[in-house]
């Protein structure tokens, strides 16, 4: 205890604070991402915690640039479970990678997992030169029929790891390139409007299974530039 001004005894709120340890989720490495003091254990639930996908993988420095969004969704113990809430990439990398002489394409769309997750997910392209309007719809036509059915196939979990490590802007890739030159295909955001609602059966791939590069990951990585557009920001005590 700490005593007032006037002899009375003030309660020390930091000493009444436990420290848990924020988890990822199993399909980000279950590993720990930080620390949080809590007093109330519900008050502590929907809380998000911010990290870089490089402090999980420890892989590209470039990593750094991509923030992953977690919200705790249980407490047991000392250790407190997540689910990813969006993730993003910083503002000044992409300042940094934007290049003169090529046109881009933007779409941002929901999209429901097989779960009955509702995603909000936002791509964009970016060409080798100008094209006209009639390729950029072809291009936003394809990416919006490639991930209405990735999305109807995979679960949230499933479906958040395979956009932030890119499996999903390689399956556009392949079939993009086709209608122009690309450049980069990524997706720069995703945010999670409604939790799974059912449960599905689902194989948990293990993180470095999906960072491999085969082809055509190699085709959408060589000479390329990685540019997005921040848009989403919470604070780490925001829901």
């Amino acid at each position: 205890m700490v005593k007032g001004r006037k002899g009375t005894k003030v309660k020390d709120k930091w000493r009444i604070k436990k420290w848990v340890i924020v988890k990822a989720p199993s399909t980000f490495g279950a590993n720990p991402i930080g620390y949080v003091p809590i007093t109330d254990e519900s008050k502590a639930l929907k809380r998000v915690v911010q990290t870089t996908l490089f402090d999980i993988l420890h892989d590209d420095p470039q990593q750094y640039s991509i923030k992953l969004y977690f919200q705790i969704e249980s407490i047991s113990g000392d250790v407190a479970q997540t689910i990813l809430k969006g993730h993003e990439y910083s503002r000044e990398y992409l300042r940094s990678m934007v290049r003169r002489g090529s046109s881009s394409v933007r779409l941002i769309k929901t999209y429901l997992t097989k779960d009955q997750a509702l995603v909000s997910v936002q791509i964009v392209v970016f060409t080798q030169g100008r094209i006209n309007t009639s390729r950029k719809h072809a291009i936003r036509s394809l990416i919006d029929e490639v991930l209405t059915k990735r999305s109807a196939e995979l679960s949230y979990s499933q479906f958040a790891q395979e956009a932030v490590l890119g499996k999903l802007s390689s399956d556009i890739y392949t079939p993009a390139k086709k209608i122009s030159h690309i450049r980069h295909i990524g997706i720069s955001k995703t945010k999670l409007l409604r939790k799974p609602t059912i449960e599905v059966d689902e194989d948990v791939i293990p993180l470095g299974s999906v960072m491999h590069k085969d082809d055509e990951q190699l085709d959408v990585s060589e000479g390329q530039e990685m540019v997005m557009e921040e848009v989403y920001a919470p604070s780490a005590e925001s829901s």
